[in-house]
């Protein structure tokens, strides 16, 4: 039976705002660094609550695209609101908890072996790794490559076959996982500090130091705005 006539799917108020919000800063061509209007203010302009025009503001957080500075405003952190849809949102905030909870489980295992096991060639890509994701940072990205570069290096370092497979069979999880982590505010620098501490636990042949490092490192990983925000049900 066709499913054509299945119910609507309800927008939430809030998405209408950012609807609203994207095309204001493409009408108006606002570029990262610049603030938008108050939350009173859109909420007035707009004839809603200034409860949607918050939570319409944290949605952008969640995704990164902008910054709430505590008693300052709201800043673009890019030059436009291309906004994720909520659904999506709210699907990958239910699945990342495994997800980080595999990372630490797998890529911690994998760290101390590495120490135990990596060649010198193992040793030359891991620091080739770092280089790439500082060079990235220094560019005014995330880091995002530099990062899978290293967590690869790791992984190969580690020569494990079983647990490379398991790796590479949740690596577009890992990769989602990663990208929102490196989008949240100084978290690329943080990051290639942590991965330092690694390779030099790893280099120095030192297994338990580089299971820890890669512990603190993945649960650094795991603090992410999106798994702090609670969606609201659509309207009815």
């Amino acid at each position: 039976m066709s499913d054509a006539l299945r119910p609507m799917a309800k927008q939430r108020l809030y998405e209408q705002v950012l609807d609203r919000l994207r095309q204001y800063v493409t009408e108006g061509g606002l570029r990262a660094g610049d603030r938008l209007p108050p939350e009173r203010d859109l909420a007035q302009r707009l004839g809603v609550s200034r409860a949607s025009v918050k939570q319409a503001i944290v949605v952008l957080e969640v995704q990164g695209l902008v910054e709430a500075r505590h008693g300052g405003g709201t800043y673009l952190v890019r030059d436009s609101l291309d906004v994720e849809p909520v659904e999506a949102l709210v699907e990958r905030r239910r699945r990342l908890p495994d997800v980080l909870e595999a990372r630490e489980a797998l890529e911690t295992k994998l760290a101390e072996l590495a120490a135990e096991r990596r060649t010198e060639d193992d040793l030359a890509a891991i620091r080739s790794a770092l280089a790439h994701m500082e060079r990235e940072i220094e560019e005014g990205a995330h880091g995002v490559e530099g990062d899978r570069l290293f967590h690869a290096a790791v992984t190969a370092a580690a020569h494990s076959g079983l647990l490379a497979e398991f790796m590479r069979s949740i690596a577009d999880q890992i990769a989602e996982s990663r990208t929102e982590s490196l989008r949240q505010p100084g978290r690329p620098h943080r990051s290639l500090a942590q991965h330092r501490a690694i390779a030099e636990a790893v280099e120095a042949g030192r297994p338990e130091q580089a299971a820890a490092a890669m512990r603190r490192h993945v649960r650094t990983v795991a603090k992410v705005r999106l798994l702090d925000w609670e969606p609201e049900a659509p309207s009815s």
